[in-house]
């Protein structure tokens, strides 16, 4: 059976012989995973700070700031929320059929997690630092334990505790921007002023920082190897407590949506436009007025960290959602259309395509392979988003009519199993 001879039924579940798939879920799924290249590409390709401010590198000239500008607000923490809702609706879908099959639904999970966080270790120390799969991974434990609770107990309890990262932040963040401005009134303290500077360099924003960074990845990969062990040894579990707060209560919002039937297509047409429309507007209008401050401010480096670590987490949830909503929307009017089963191929090879991504920037831009790293432009960049994005549509679908996998998606579930899967589609019997 072809990709293009799956058909969809009632809310978009696949009617073959195999576990029931989602249309809505594989596709959103595939924008996703396009998606958060668009932002991983800077991190790709430039020094960690100018992901926070396009001052630090990348150019303030009007295509760069354009660029960047549109970034943060339509882009910047979405498709990450996006990917992260997946994770949990995909979650329970996992649950729900391990349970249908009369296997352990905890066996099963833990299996995938445990396997999912060494695949994220490797990505992290051999590839790339910006690595999500270790914080998936680890987050996913623990909201296995909250995945018998009903829709709107997850909802509660995900807003409790995303306010209260939201607020955590807000005020970590905050707090440094009151000893700036302590530090700026007539007769403040030579401690205070200290504070403050050191602070401010703490953000790696120097061009010696910035030369010593660029040096380093335009050097081999054992170089690139040896100062993450050396220098950043817990990097992933520091991502964990940074991102907690974040990624729990979005994960639960996923599964909360698989509950109530939003993922899956089962929500009438004018809900999903109502709401995506509604909550993008919302949290793209808080995002324009913040992006137009910071430009304003001539981009001070602590407040581009207040405006990148906690003033966006209301508008990057409002709009993750509306996404999510509009997305749904969009696959299920052009269901039938050839480029809707392009993306929904590689949404059911993301696991593969976001790996397979992570080797490919890496080739393009550190030393070990054509070393373009600092080299590029921001704007620029995004042509090599455009390539990789024409071949994630290119391979995806072909590899999907003869295989039942990606290689990745394969490997792991082969792993988590114990037992080799069958990976090729047998021809139909005559």
């Amino acid at each position: 059976m072809s990709f293009d001879e799956l058909r969809t039924n009632g809310v978009g579940m696949t009617t073959t012989s195999k576990p029931p798939r989602y249309l809505e879920l594989d596709a959103l799924r595939g924008f996703a995973v396009m998606g958060i290249l668009m932002m991983n590409i800077v991190g790709f390709s430039m020094p960690e700070m100018a992901y926070i401010s396009p001052a630090v590198y990348g150019g303030t000239d009007t295509p760069d700031i354009i660029v960047w500008a549109l970034s943060y607000i339509f882009v910047d923490g979405k498709m990450r929320g996006l990917f992260t809702i997946l994770f949990g609706a995909s979650m329970m879908l996992v649950i729900d059929g391990a349970n249908r099959a009369g296997q352990n639904p905890a066996r099963v999970h833990f299996s995938r997690m445990i396997w999912l966080a060494i695949f994220g270790l490797a990505h992290f120390f051999f590839l790339w630092v910006g690595d999500i799969l270790f914080l998936y991974a680890a987050v996913g434990c623990i909201a296995y334990f909250l995945s018998g609770l009903t829709a709107e107990d997850l909802f509660r309890r995900a807003l409790f505790i995303f306010t209260l990262g939201f607020v955590g932040f807000s005020v970590m963040f905050g707090s440094l921007l009151y000893m700036q401005y302590q530090a700026s009134l007539p007769g403040a303290s030579a401690d205070a002023i200290d504070a403050i500077t050191q602070i401010i360099a703490d953000f790696d924003t120097g061009p010696t920082t910035i030369a010593a960074d660029i040096d380093l990845h335009q050097s081999g990969f054992a170089a690139i190897f040896l100062d993450k062990l050396q220098n950043d040894p817990f990097g992933p579990v520091i991502l964990l407590a940074y991102n907690l707060a974040e990624t729990l209560p979005l994960m639960m919002i996923g599964m909360a949506l698989y509950k109530n039937g939003f993922m899956t297509g089962e929500w009438s047409a004018a809900d999903y436009r109502r709401l995506g429309i509604r909550m993008t507007a919302i949290g793209a209008l808080i995002l324009i007025a913040i992006t137009a401050g910071l430009i304003y401010g001539d981009y001070d480096i602590l407040v581009m960290a207040n405006a990148s670590y906690a003033w966006n987490w209301p508008s990057q949830l409002l709009m993750t959602v509306g996404y999510a909503a509009l997305l749904i929307g969009l696959v299920q009017k052009f269901s039938a259309s050839s480029w809707i089963s392009r993306v929904a191929a590689v949404g059911r090879s993301a696991f593969t395509n976001y790996l397979g991504t992570s080797l490919l920037m890496t080739f393009i831009f550190y030393g070990w392979g054509l070393g373009l790293y600092g080299s590029v432009g921001r704007a620029e960049l995004y042509l090599f988003v455009a390539g990789t994005w024409a071949l994630m549509l290119l391979w995806s679908r072909p590899w999907l009519n003869h295989f039942r996998y990606g290689p990745l998606e394969w490997l792991w579930r082969s792993l988590a199993r114990q037992q080799i899967q069958p990976m090729q589609i047998s021809p139909p019997s005559n």
